[in-house]
């Protein structure tokens, strides 16, 4: 499930209607079109392993690999899904379900709304549309998806917990309890993550987790207030469930709420809920991954492991690359995979990743635009631009950005800042060998030669590159 930020749950929520029709539009693409060899996106918030492919769900849309990540099929909302970015994905067999979400300009000011859920049976060659249920789509976002048999379960900001039994055609408000729906003044009616597992279905809310054992019919709700041995917090943004031999786990990223005594970490339970263990206190965790035994979390402060169901964890260390040396410039994990083999898939806020040797080395998969394929093009263009050394690509207290370039000729590339003047500002790359027909990135940390921190404003930046003319570029900086 997509990140949420904390304070979204004390926000006025518009309401959701009863039972209304809705429209499913299809559209199709051709599939023989050439794939992708990047990633639609660099902000991963889902990776889900599904039919022998990994599947990513990016702030820019849909991706699929079916060799590892070598070629990828990519999918926006002119391929047939809704508008922007991914905000759950989910399978039922061999179709894909997804939710995706953007941001609006209303008179609140820009504020997110729900586009609507798509389907596919077909991997993706056609796409069924189904529009956001609810009022209004501005802020209700769906965040996750279930199936229970034949009936599709959706938790959304705005408009709770939501079912349809006829394949997304019409919808009916089903809060985890027997009150009426109310999301401005219930808590538990904010509904934010769902699964089904072992005829049991789990919805997470901002009021705890609730179990259902007969399909929705009947609720009991359990919360960091309401058992000796509770949750960590009642703001629920992500529930898993773990089974290896005769061990069954339901693990919670538990966030806390508005009461002074709940805390975010991991929540887990081995008892049906009647009792919890809680570790990594203090880490806001997102999503969890399972291989056999082993237990993925990931969390704001990278991907945390453990080997014996969370009594202790590991947290990977730095994750570079290791043919390229491109390192993954973020903390924040927001999802995990495991697909066969033991290959762990991690997405994080700076691009994904893959090791097939338990973190020993990686590969870095990272969405640009290339260079390679257009010789009218420049040699070269930063990202992002105009760039904030305090908000973007920030890893151990320092924003980071990218000069992109491309290499004709196999020799040593320099990479330098300049200020305005055309004074040597910093040395970013100094004979760096370089292989002929790639492409390559400079990273900046927006310091000068002697660590400062440069000012806002205009600097160029010059790729001295063998056997040509140097390239220039241009980045604003701007806090």
């Amino acid at each position: 499930m997509k990140r949420l930020a904390s304070s979204m749950i004390l926000a006025a929520l518009l309401m959701a209607p009863n039972l209304q029709g809705q429209i499913l539009n299809k559209s199709s693409f051709e599939l023989n079109r050439e794939p992708w060899t990047i990633p639609i996106g660099n902000g991963i918030a889902d990776v889900f392993f599904q039919n022998g492919s990994i599947w990513i769900g990016t702030g820019s849309g849909l991706g699929r690999t079916d060799d590892g990540g070598n070629n990828w099929h990519n999918f926006r909302e002119e391929d047939g899904i809704g508008k922007s970015s991914i905000s759950a994905i989910a399978f039922k067999g061999n179709t894909i379900w997804i939710a995706t979400s953007f941001d609006t300009l209303v008179d609140e000011g820009l504020l997110p709304a729900g586009a609507g859920l798509s389907f596919s049976d077909d991997n993706g060659l056609t796409w069924n549309h189904v529009p956001q249920p609810g009022v209004t789509p501005v802020q209700n976002i769906t965040f996750d998806i279930a199936f229970v048999d034949s009936t599709i379960w959706i938790t959304s900001f705005g408009g709770g917990l939501k079912r349809s039994d006829n394949w997304g055609q019409s919808w009916q408000d089903s809060p985890p309890d027997d009150l009426p729906f109310d999301a401005f003044e219930n808590l538990n009616h904010r509904a934010f993550s769902a699964i089904y597992a072992d005829s049991t279905l789990w919805v997470g809310t901002a009021g705890g987790i609730n179990r259902s054992t007969d399909k929705g019919e009947t609720w009991v709700n359990f919360s960091h207030q309401n058992q000796a041995n509770p949750i960590s917090g009642n703001f629920v943004v992500a529930l898993a469930y773990q089974k290896w031999q005769d061990r069954r786990i339901l693990w919670a990223a538990t966030i806390e709420t508005n009461d002074s005594l709940e805390v975010r970490a991991v929540s887990y339970s081995d008892d049906l809920g009647f009792t919890w263990k809680t570790s990594l206190e203090g880490e806001f965790p997102h999503n969890f991954a399972f291989d056999d035994s082993v237990v993925y979390v990931a969390t704001d402060n990278g991907l945390f492991k453990s080997i014996d169901f969370g009594q202790t964890w590991a947290n990977f260390p730095i994750i570079i690359d290791s043919n390229s040396n491109e390192q993954l410039l973020t903390h924040e994990v927001f999802s995990a995979a495991v697909s066969p083999g033991h290959v762990l898939w991690l997405g994080s806020a700076g691009g994904l990743a893959k090791t097939q040797d338990d973190g020993n080395t990686w590969r870095v998969f990272r969405s640009f635009e290339s260079l390679l394929d257009n010789d009218n093009v420049s040699e070269t263009y930063a990202y992002p631009n105009p760039f904030s050394p305090l908000r973007h690509s920030q890893f151990r207290g320092e924003g980071h950005v990218r000069f992109h370039y491309r290499v004709k000729e196999s020799g040593s590339v320099s990479v330098s800042v300049y200020d305005f003047a055309m004074a040597l500002v910093r040395k970013v790359e100094e004979g760096i060998l370089r292989q002929g027909d790639a492409e390559y990135d400079a990273v900046w940390d927006g310091r000068n030669d002697f660590g400062e921190r440069v000012a806002n404003g205009v600097y160029f930046y010059r790729v001295d590159l063998p056997g040509s003319e140097p390239a220039w570029g241009k980045v604003i900086v701007m806090d």
